[in-house]
């Protein structure tokens, strides 16, 4: 695997499938990751996501002070990590990273972590909307810099009808049940 940048005007081809993201995020000495089926990507230029994150969760305070975060696209290999981080606080689960094996990286100049492992990474500088993000826990980010896997993302596009299962996206349902992203269908565009 070799992880290759995306240009920024291709990275919502990294979130347009719809996939369940873990979403990381940093402040100080304190990282976290969790598991969020809400977002997708809002503009092509600037780049931009949204994310829903939950009053609750331990992740979103650390958004909100550091003012970054990542989205990651995990894979069927993860599954099992993906529903961990996503059904434990790190408020009261302190070592969650550890037990659930999720490892780090961090790319150059940039101090927001992310999870190995995954097919694709979206670092994303906070837009800071109140009004959202209280009354409707929606988050936006600017996207600063993306990165894919070029096993599965290669030439701005995805490639799952080439790459294993266990390399293909997770797609979360509810009550524990994902899908898997399916057989690609090719349509002529119009005339």
């Amino acid at each position: 695997m070799a992880i290759q940048s995306v240009p920024l005007e291709k990275a919502y081809r990294l979130l347009n499938h719809g996939p369940t993201v873990l979403v990381s995020a940093k402040h100080q000495s304190t990282e976290n990751v969790m598991a969020a089926s809400w977002a997708c990507a809002l503009e092509f230029s600037p780049a931009k996501v949204t994310v829903v994150l939950d009053k609750m969760a331990f992740t979103r305070s650390l958004v909100e002070q550091s003012g970054w975060f990542a989205l990651q696209v995990p894979v069927v290999q993860q599954v099992q990590m993906v529903v961990d981080v996503g059904s434990e606080s790190l408020k009261d689960h302190p070592n969650k990273l550890n037990e659930f094996g999720v490892r780090l990286f961090y790319q150059d100049g940039f101090q927001t972590p992310l999870v190995e492992g995954c097919v694709a990474w979206l670092l994303c500088k906070l837009i800071p909307e109140s009004h959202n993000q209280e009354a409707h826990d929606l988050f936006i980010g600017e996207v600063v810099s993306a990165w894919a896997d070029d096993r599965v993302f290669k030439d701005g596009h995805w490639q799952f009808d080439d790459v294993p299962t266990e390399l293909k996206t997770l797609h979360y349902i509810a009550g524990g049940q994902f899908y898997v992203i399916g057989q690609g269908l090719k349509v002529n565009e119009g005339p």
